[in-house]
């Protein structure tokens, strides 16, 4: 075993020198990172493998009967051999981390998402199910469903949360609207039929914004700035405009969105103020048969006679 450390140790500083002066010509023959350099070069071979095979070389002398072939062999082509391996065990280590990345980049996308909507959400706001919509769901509602399905479909759940609040406006809205007027009256169809054209009109916002989503929904927006950042020098010219292309769909698309969001906060704001105008709205009969104030005064007169009598029986 000494011997063929001695021998191996002698293969080894002995290849240093060609390994270092082709590096010097072309660094990317003997250097198996990404971005090689002749000073990388200069420690590899010059420096750090040198001192390994003198290491070697010194802790295998206190015995042994001198260098033998096989590990002298052994030497001259331990570069050669681990160049490739580590090549490999580079490239792996790199997808390795590089899957990492996007999981953690995914996993951080979600939670903005998720914050986002939770942000969005307001107190009261019920939450459709689009897989299961309620039991007397009307043509507005089942309409929300499917939208707010195409929503999550694409990824969008930051989205999907207006829909809840276009369906809880909706249902107060009708509860209210029901209260205030007989459906049998001509101004509770006529009111009916202008909050369903509001309420299916955002549903074609919505339906909008699915599209714009499903149009950049293989764009991964981190990972092309991580790789600009990252490899942008190094990035041939057309790759380089190809990406940051991609960086405009995406920003574009998003202002699509924002604009078309803004268009169906205009429309939620329609209905709050339909909403107040019809608690306003005084329709029905009055239950008490005397006045609010009336009864109030009867009621005062009421209790200083019973207070009255209270003090006529204690005398």
């Amino acid at each position: 075993m000494l011997e063929f450390l001695q021998g191996f140790a002698y293969g080894l500083f002995v290849t240093c020198l060609p390994w270092g002066l082709v590096g010097l010509v072309n660094p990317r023959l003997v250097l198996p990172t990404e971005q090689p350099g002749r000073f990388q070069v200069l420690f590899r071979y010059g420096l750090l493998l040198p001192f390994v095979s003198i290491v070697i070389w010194l802790t295998s002398l206190w015995g042994g009967f001198g260098p033998s072939l096989g590990g002298w062999l052994a030497g001259l082509v331990a570069v050669g051999v681990a160049l490739p391996v580590e090549r490999r065990w580079r490239r792996w280590r790199g997808r390795r981390r590089q899957r990492q990345l996007q999981a953690q980049a995914t996993a951080a996308s979600q939670q903005q998402r998720a914050r986002q909507a939770q942000n969005a959400r307001e107190a009261g706001v019920t939450e459709l199910d689009p897989t299961q919509p309620p039991a007397n769901a009307d043509e507005v509602v089942l309409a929300l469903c499917r939208a707010k399905q195409q929503l999550v479909d694409t990824g969008r759940r930051d989205l999907a949360g207006q829909v809840d609040r276009f369906y809880t406006r909706y249902r107060h809205v009708m509860a209210l609207l029901t209260t205030r007027f007989d459906p049998a009256e001509l101004a509770f169809e006529r009111s009916r039929s202008l909050i369903s054209e509001v309420c299916l009109g955002a549903v074609d916002t919505f339906t909008s914004m699915a599209a714009q989503a499903r149009g950049v929904i293989g764009l991964d927006g981190e990972y092309v700035r991580r790789r600009l950042a990252r490899e942008g020098s190094r990035l041939a010219v057309e790759e380089r405009i190809a990406l940051k292309r991609r960086l405009e769909l995406l920003e574009e698309t998003e202002k699509r969105i924002r604009r078309l969001v803004a268009r169906n906060e205009s429309a939620l704001t329609l209905l709050d103020d339909t909403a107040v105008a019809l608690a306003q709205v005084e329709t029905g009969r009055p239950q008490a048969s005397l006045a609010t104030d009336q009864a109030l005064e009867e009621l005062r007169r009421f209790i200083q006679g019973a207070q009255r009598y209270s003090r006529s029986e204690r005398h």
